[in-house]
């Protein structure tokens, strides 16, 4: 009897301890926590994230704890679902590359194979952070300084890609490490292409302006970051990365609002994060717009004249085939028919000298006359 009642004892304290250490394992696993019932971003919210509204609505649940946790920046955010790892992955990136004012988060990021409490790392918080954003809001107030709000979408979109190009120098990485952020563009005035993407789309937001950036590759390899922007109803495609020459006073528009057909020529997109919007609209190029684009060899020679003659020393041409291009190649400048034309337009003097700038993969032509 007395063995019996030690044993009883034993197994009692035994399953007493079991079931506490059984309690803790599952707190510390968070069986107990309490997690966010599901919540959305605001209709107005909503309207600036095309890519969040393509979500599902479990995936836009917990795109908005996120999204509301890294603006409080937290460490730790609680999901109101437990999502596989490519779905959590997939959330974070769109939210790391399309919350084009979140400097602060890092690109890396915790994962697991099943995901319920988000583990996020950020690039400065604190004080630090705080800081910063007042720096970055500086550095909007100023690259919107020349847009009017009540300016047609056209207006404003130029306005915002000329001041990146004016006030941005291109690098490939810095020691700050804010290279790939809106701060960095805006602030530093020092960015990579993501960086470029990341303050042209923060901008174009702040006027109420739908806008992504969107991943790929340019047409030698590389790996590359761009917008598309929505004007005027209709989607385009930019690059003011590669509109930037980083030359003074050197104004390009090359891949300013180009449809699909011009632009997937240099771009390509991986399509990882969402796919891309269709842009099918060529009516707002630059280059249609203002009487520069040649789809024949005569339309050619008539821009080239009719800018000589309005006194014009650069000169660009876009051309609607790579055949035509070539051709224009041929016969004005390595037949040197462009100084007949100058001659025309009262425009050839004794000391003056023609140099032709080329792109061939955008079939763009430019021409600097020196007199």
């Amino acid at each position: 009897m007395v063995k019996s009642k030690w044993f009883s004892i034993f197994m009692a304290v035994g399953l007493v301890l079991l079931a506490a250490f059984s309690f803790k394992a599952a707190k510390d696993a968070g069986a107990f926590r309490k997690y966010p019932k599901p919540a959305y971003l605001s209709d107005e919210e909503s309207a600036l994230r095309p890519v969040y509204q393509e979500l599902s609505r479990k995936e836009q649940a917990v795109y908005e704890a996120l999204y509301r946790g890294i603006i409080n920046g937290k460490e730790h955010i609680a999901l109101p679902y437990e999502v596989p790892e490519e779905t959590y992955s997939r959330l974070f990136r769109i939210i790391e590359k399309e919350e084009f004012g979140f400097f602060h988060l890092d690109s890396k990021y915790y994962t697991a194979d099943k995901v319920r409490d988000a583990h996020v790392i950020y690039r400065v918080d604190g004080e630090k952070r705080e800081s910063m954003k007042k720096e970055l809001e500086d550095g909007i107030t100023s690259g919107l300084s020349g847009v009017a709000y009540n300016t047609d979408e056209y207006e404003k979109v130029m306005r915002i890609h000329d001041y990146i190009v004016r006030n941005c120098k291109y690098v490939e990485s810095d020691s700050t490490g804010f290279c790939s952020t809106a701060y960095g563009c805006l602030v530093m005035k020092e960015a990579n292409c993501e960086g470029y993407a990341k303050a042209f789309g923060l901008l174009c937001s702040r006027t109420g302006i739908k806008c992504v950036l969107v991943t790929g590759e340019s047409y030698e390899g590389e790996n590359h970051a761009w917008n598309q922007v929505c004007v005027n109803g209709e989607w385009y495609n930019m690059d003011v990365t590669w509109d930037d020459t980083d030359v003074p006073g050197d104004m390009r528009r090359v891949y300013f609002l180009t449809n699909d057909q011009e632009f997937n020529i240099t771009h390509k997109s991986d399509g990882e994060l969402f796919a891309p919007f269709p842009c099918g609209d060529n009516d707002n190029n630059y280059y249609k717009i203002n009487g520069q684009y040649a789809e024949t060899l005569e339309q050619a020679r008539e821009i080239l004249f009719r800018e000589l003659y309005n006194g014009s020393s650069t000169v660009e041409i876009k051309f609607a085939s790579e055949q035509l291009y070539n051709e224009f190649m041929d016969v004005y400048v390595e037949r040197q028919e462009v100084f007949p034309v100058l001659s025309e337009a009262g425009r050839l003097r004794e000391n003056t000298s023609v140099s032709v700038r080329e792109n061939a993969p955008e079939r763009l032509i430019t021409i600097l006359i020196s007199e």
